[in-house]
């Protein structure tokens, strides 16, 4: 398997897929009633899609995964970049920190990073936190899953793409409970010849539960990793 998505649940898929792909330099691959989908290229690093599939009412809660954007020496730059695109200031408690947060459009923080050692040759999108409720777990089982690695990065747990370019994903621990569907999540993909059955008890093995839902006969399997945090397993891609 292999990570493909970063999955936003939007109200305007459209809209929110155009701001974000402005905010990131990706490249449009989809845009039709069913949403919207943008990739983001680093040169030498994974290539992954950002996703925007509609939703009546995306979840209002603190979110468990948002996007870290590289600030670095232009931090300053960046963030009145982003507010001309549609960003707006957001204060969820932060209090006097080194990084910037904003909103995207629909109301969803992120931030915008300081200089950190750690980002070195992240490409315009530095990390993705991810809060649970155990980070060494949580690193475990999508290190297992993607096969990215573990990196001497900035939060409890990272983990990065073998070529060490590229995102980090960074686990983080949190008390608060769960409420509704993340807004963002991830997507893993299988790799041309995997076993569908096979890869999915191995998924359910190492600590994920099956998604019980109501959305149709769909050709992905929905997933909650150990912490609850939403996933889903996408089909080999076509020959």
């Amino acid at each position: 398997m292999f990570l493909e998505n970063l999955v936003f649940d939007a109200v305007d898929p459209h809209r929110l897929g155009r701001f974000w792909e402005a905010a990131v330099g990706a490249t449009t691959l989809t845009d039709n009633e069913h949403g919207y989908e943008t990739r983001l290229t680093v040169d030498g690093g994974p290539t992954l899609d950002l996703c925007f599939q509609p939703v009546a009412s995306p979840t209002t809660s603190h979110p468990r995964l948002h996007l870290d954007l590289h600030g670095g020496d232009e931090q300053q730059a960046v963030v009145e970049r982003l507010l001309a695109l549609g960003a707006v200031p957001c204060d969820i408690g932060q209090g006097d920190v080194p990084w910037v947060v904003l909103a995207d459009p629909e109301g969803m923080p992120f931030c915008v990073m300081e200089e950190r050692a750690a980002y070195r040759d992240t490409g315009p999108v530095a990390a993705v936190p991810v809060l649970g409720d155990d980070p060494e777990r949580d690193g475990r089982f999508w290190a297992d899953l993607t096969g990215w690695q573990v990196y001497d990065g900035s939060a409890p747990v990272s983990l990065r793409h073998p070529s060490g370019r590229g995102l980090i994903l960074e686990f983080f621990a949190t008390d608060e409970p769960k409420a509704g569907k993340n807004r963002l999540h991830l997507d893993v993909r299988l790799e041309p010849g995997d076993e569908r059955e096979a890869v999915l008890e191995r998924v359910r093995d190492a600590g994920a539960r099956r998604l019980e839902h109501d959305w149709g006969d769909l050709p992905w399997t929905s997933f909650l990793d150990p912490s609850g945090n939403e996933f889903c397993v996408l089909p080999a891609p076509a020959a």
